[in-house]
């Protein structure tokens, strides 16, 4: 495509300086061989740039004339390797929260394919995952998947192979990488990450708030305990060490958002817990009286009865 775009621009200069030519030199045959040799030489030259350079050329950008009914009609999102292996864009699939066509480039399927035969347990394991995702997606109806077999032998790293095919074809990107999400903002490139849509959806916690937890593990400072939400979002509490194994209640005293994600910050007031626990005990020794006061009272009622017969 680059190429041949090329070889018409060149064709095109060539014909443009020839009618210059023929005012500027009177000698016909001299124009002629000139015409001929700029010819060939200016479409050379286009077809060497143009295959060179023609990834940078998006004509999409001329408005509706290349691309205007591509654009309006679809919108392609390239997955990278990191949300593949991840797993949950299958989920957000499968919710419909993505529409258009889901693009999976070539180079991502290599790498995808090399983690999964990694010498590496673990990674080996996270490859076929992927593979096993990316299977799953593909038997969806709600989205249409494709396979893209551009690639940018220049250009080595996968991470800017995704962001030069994402500004050839308009497109966004959508991973969990944070680095690759910093870089490809810096190319103009709109970035769809899978952490930032996490962090969204976790509900919003106040400081004064009480929440219930089950305290995991010692966190590292003194007396504090650590417990962690079905979201997977760390909450530390204070004065909490001796309360491990335990689900108790804390008052949330302030959050720290940063960029791997929330972090709560609480305090478990153990006065309050040993009320608790001394109200309990009390209401379970005022019970015993009251369940053996009627039997204690009728054997001393029967005793009486019969001394009073003696």
């Amino acid at each position: 495509m680059g190429a041949a775009f090329g070889s018409l621009l060149g064709i095109l200069g060539a014909y443009l300086v020839s009618l210059i030519l023929t005012h500027a030199i009177p000698n016909q045959a001299t124009v002629s061989f000139l015409q001929v040799l700029l010819l060939l030489w200016m479409a050379y030259i286009g077809l060497v740039v143009g295959g060179s350079k023609g990834d940078m050329l998006n004509l999409g950008a001329f408005g509706g004339l290349f691309g205007g009914e591509q654009n309006a009609g679809q919108s392609f999102k390239i997955l990278d390797t990191s949300v593949i292996i991840d797993g949950r864009i299958a989920d957000i699939v499968e919710t419909g929260f993505l529409d258009g066509t889901l693009v999976i480039p070539q180079f991502v399927l290599r790498e995808l394919q090399l983690v999964a035969d990694s010498a590496d347990s673990l990674k080996r394991n996270r490859g076929r995952r992927g593979l096993d995702i990316l299977q799953r997606i593909q038997k969806m109806t709600q989205l249409n998947v494709q396979i893209l077999e551009d690639d940018f032998p220049n250009v080595p790293e996968v991470d800017m192979k995704l962001i030069e095919l994402a500004k050839v074809y308009g497109c966004k990107i959508v991973t969990n990488d944070f680095n690759l999400n910093k870089v490809a903002q810096l190319h103009g490139v709109h970035v769809l990450n899978i952490n930032e849509l996490a962090n969204a959806m976790k509900p919003i916690v106040l400081p004064g708030e009480v929440m219930r937890v089950f305290i995991l593990k010692e966190g590292k400072e003194y007396n504090q305990g650590v417990a962690y939400l079905d979201d997977g979002t760390m909450v530390v509490v204070d004065n909490a060490k001796k309360m491990i194994s335990r689900t108790i209640d804390v008052t949330v005293t302030s959050v720290l958002q940063t960029t791997a994600g929330k972090m709560i910050f609480g305090r478990f007031d153990d006065r309050v817990h040993s009320v608790h626990d001394k109200s309990g005990a009390m209401n379970e020794r005022s019970e015993r009286p009251r369940d053996h006061a009627q039997p204690h009272t009728a054997e001393t009622r029967g005793s009486g009865m019969l001394g009073a017969a003696g």
